[in-house]
């Protein structure tokens, strides 16, 4: 993680910014650009992805999104991956998808790289379950965990290989297991 030192900017002034390789996010008023995404990481943020989508696209519960800024309750941050319920997804008035989400995502998963600062991702999870988000996932590769976080609850943790993975009520025909989640960075 790169913190840009600058003065202190507010949220308009730096979304005026052009965008940054990788995506840099705006918390307390500084700039933090994310690590770039290593092999691990990517393969599990291809493979869920899609995984995600396959199961709650066709019918129009929701859809996943990667890397997608999300800019609400004065920061703007680039979850790995953004569930958006199907009615919550901003639109253009032609119905498509629209380029600016203001609002927290319903599901956001994140995938920790190495050299990431955990407690950084741990508080944009906080950030965005205080701002709505159902349920949050924070991927450790290279423990082969998942830690879960929920509104007003005790977070929880996963590590057993048959162990399926809790979702959001929206996504409850999207099963996997922590085996499942895991065995993409063996194919």
């Amino acid at each position: 993680m790169v913190q840009i030192p600058a003065k202190t900017l507010t949220l308009s002034e730096f979304l005026d910014l052009p965008e940054t390789e990788p995506a840099s996010e705006y918390i307390d008023g500084h700039i933090i650009q994310k690590p770039m995404p290593q092999g691990e990481h990517s393969v599990i943020q291809t493979e869920l992805a899609p995984a995600i989508n396959f199961v709650v696209k066709p019918k129009q519960i929701a859809r996943a999104f990667c890397e997608l800024r999300c800019s609400f309750g004065n920061r703007s941050i680039v979850p790995d991956i953004s569930v958006f319920a199907w009615d919550r997804i901003p639109r253009k008035e032609n119905g498509g998808v629209a380029n600016v989400f203001s609002i927290a995502p319903d599901w956001t998963i994140e995938i920790l790289s190495p050299d990431q600062s955990q407690t950084k991702v741990i508080k944009n999870i906080l950030h965005c379950l205080k701002h709505g988000t159902q349920m949050g996932w924070l991927i450790d590769p290279k423990e082969q965990s998942v830690f879960v976080y929920l509104p007003d609850q005790p977070t929880t943790f996963y590590e057993e290989l048959g162990t399926q993975l809790p979702v959001p009520e929206f996504a409850k025909d999207f099963n996997l297991t922590v085996g499942g989640l895991f065995s993409w960075l063996l194919e």
